[in-house]
Formats: structure tokens, C-alpha cells, sequence
């Protein structure tokens, strides 16, 4: 009886790690004080803004996985997008868009 419990409970272990969302999942706050949600869509990682004057706009899209990701950001006030990358370290959501690959800007938004 003790043996089952033991498996049950390694399954369950097993069960719970696999399931274990990617980093860049969840809320986090950008440089202007809005809050924009990360998530899970088409194989990769949607960015959807939840508060500000652009409520609701999805301003990325990105693929990787295990705190370095690659794909498109665009800037909600000039409606441009640009090639982008994105780290997270702990609770920390690092953003870098660039034109060309010459010109870039950094940001770095805080989990909430």
C-alpha cells in the first residue's frame, strides 16, 4: 500500500513539473506604468496589453522558450514593429527592439 502511495504521489510530481508554465508567462509591468499580459497562443507567446490608453492591443509575438525568446514587438503609440527579443531572469522581463539590427532600445519590465 505504501508503494502505491509512493508512485501516486511520483506521478503527480512528474505530472505538476511537466505542466509548469514558461517564465514569460504572466503579468508584467512596462515602463510606462501599464500592465501587459503574456501568454500562450500559435505555438508561442502572445503580448497583450490589460490597462492603458491601448487596452487590449497585442503588441507581440514571440517564440523560445526557458527565458530567451525572439520574434516581433510593435510600439502602440507609432503602431511600428520591430524585430525583438526578450530574457527573463527571475522577475525580471528583459525587452530589446531594433530597426535593422543597428538601432535598438532595451526596457525592463517587473513581474507583478
Amino acid at each position: 500500500m505504501k508503494r502505491i502511495f509512493t508512485i501516486a504521489a511520483a506521478l503527480t510530481l512528474a505530472t505538476s513539473i511537466a505542466r509548469a508554465e514558461d517564465p514569460i508567462v504572466g503579468n508584467w509591468k512596462t515602463e510606462l506604468g501599464d500592465t501587459a499580459a503574456i501568454a500562450s497562443c500559435g505555438g508561442g507567446y502572445c503580448i497583450t496589453l490589460k490597462s492603458g490608453k491601448h487596452t487590449g492591443k497585442q503588441i507581440g509575438t514571440f517564440h523560445g522558450s526557458d527565458g530567451s525568446y525572439s520574434g516581433k514587438i510593435t510600439d502602440p503609440d507609432a503602431n511600428k514593429t520591430y524585430d525583438g527579443s526578450l530574457t527573463v531572469s527571475g522577475n525580471a522581463l528583459k525587452m530589446k527592439g531594433c530597426v535593422l539590427k543597428v538601432v535598438c532600445e532595451s526596457q525592463t519590465w517587473p513581474r507583478l
